[in-house]
């Protein structure tokens, strides 16, 4: 169940970009608070922010005006070199083209979040990464290219990556968007077990039954979110 106290808190948060054509705005006045143990979905339109929200909650992006807090964290206001060390230990990233680096193994692949920051021991790193593969399904090909997995044999090595670490809170950008339905649902489970034993996850989604997987449904549009009640069809 989540807890109380909020992991994630975005108050009145807008994101303005400079372009050729003059200021975007691609997040207007957000505030949002995620709890521990929650798993959100947010969905809408291409273009409504999702990415954008995303990448604030993971230091990726600061805010044009407002705050990010994760955990007792003022994201917001960390320095790069800061900021870098800090989604390190306490975000891990999950993408839609999964990421993998083509020339390590999966093992590999899993141990590289430990390497650079120095999380576990040197000799305790690829043990905890064959636990990960193990977790999730794919021990058997700790030792294989990425090449050679399928897209949902590659995802799951890319989410014991973002594991690796074991962060505060899991952020996926479309995990399913470039994998089959049968293979999207399995990983929406995976999700779901996750966030069973005490996981935080948000995920940003276009997959029509991501929804019936997750604890809450955020809905954007125009970068806003938009209130429940507005999405009721009237009778």
């Amino acid at each position: 169940m989540p807890d109380a106290q909020p992991l994630i808190a975005l108050s009145d948060v807008t994101k303005t970009y400079a372009t050729a054509a003059g200021a975007f705005t691609a997040l207007a006045d957000i505030t949002l608070s995620v709890a521990r143990g929650e798993f959100v979905v947010v969905v809408g339109q291409s273009g409504s922010g999702k990415s954008t929200l995303l990448g604030l909650m993971a230091g990726i992006d600061r805010p044009t005006r407002g705050a990010v807090r994760v955990g007792d964290t003022p994201v917001h206001a960390l320095s790069e070199r800061a900021m870098s060390a800090w989604r390190g230990r306490a975000v891990g990233i999950v993408f839609q083209f999964f990421q993998l680096l083509p020339t390590l193994t999966s093992a590999e692949n899993v141990m590289l979040p430990m390497d650079f920051c120095g999380t576990w021991a040197r000799r305790e790193r690829r043990a905890r990464a064959l636990g990960l593969l193990e977790r999730l399904g794919v021990a058997d090909q700790a030792d294989k290219l990425p090449h050679t997995l399928s897209g949902g044999q590659q995802q799951r090595v890319a989410i014991a990556r973002a594991m690796a670490n074991a962060p505060a809170v899991l952020l996926a950008d479309e995990p399913t968007g470039n994998l089959d339905s049968r293979t999207s649902g399995a990983i929406l489970e995976l999700f779901a077990e996750l966030v069973g034993e005490g996981q935080t996850v948000v995920m940003v989604t276009h997959e029509p039954g991501a929804r019936r997987f997750a604890s809450r449904t955020v809905t954007l549009a125009d970068g806003r979110i938009v209130p429940p009640e507005s999405l009721v069809a009237p009778a």
